[in-house]
């Protein structure tokens, strides 16, 4: 009678593990009037493959950019550069620099002036790199 139970037990953790969704990629990060994601350099590049967003590289002084880059504004002149922007606050951007300090600053920035959907790069071009993926230069 044992191990029909065992059996049934280990089948049913099976299952439910099978059954898991995939939690969302980003850790919510909390800002002034609302928060952004931070993702890792593995989920960044997962979503690059089916990219659905406005990529752009915050780091001044150039340092490079990650492939599918589509703009460069430096992070202190973010709020300058708004027309660059889409117009839609609820349209993904997904920011990034070379350590993600000025990343971060970049999307706090944004996400005080409204946007919605503020993704940033958690470690940078620091860690794309330590992570195997390549730096254009």
């Amino acid at each position: 009678m044992k191990k029909p139970f065992l059996f049934f037990l280990l089948s049913a953790v099976f299952l439910l593990a099978a059954c898991q969704t995939k939690p969302a990629a980003g850790a919510d990060v909390p800002a002034a009037g609302g928060s952004y994601k931070d993702i890792s350099a593995g989920e960044l590049a997962a979503t690059l493959k089916d990219k659905d967003f406005v990529f752009i590289n915050v780091h001044i002084p150039f340092a490079g950019n990650i492939a599918g880059t589509d703009l460069s504004i430096p992070y202190d002149q973010i709020e300058k550069n708004l027309s660059q922007l889409p117009s839609d606050k609820n349209a993904k951007i997904v920011l990034y620099c070379r350590s993600g300090r000025m990343s971060q600053m970049a999307a706090e920035a944004l996400v005080s002036l409204g946007y919605a959907n503020v993704w940033n790069l958690k470690g940078g071009m620091v860690e794309w790199e330590q992570a195997g993926y390549e730096i254009q230069q």
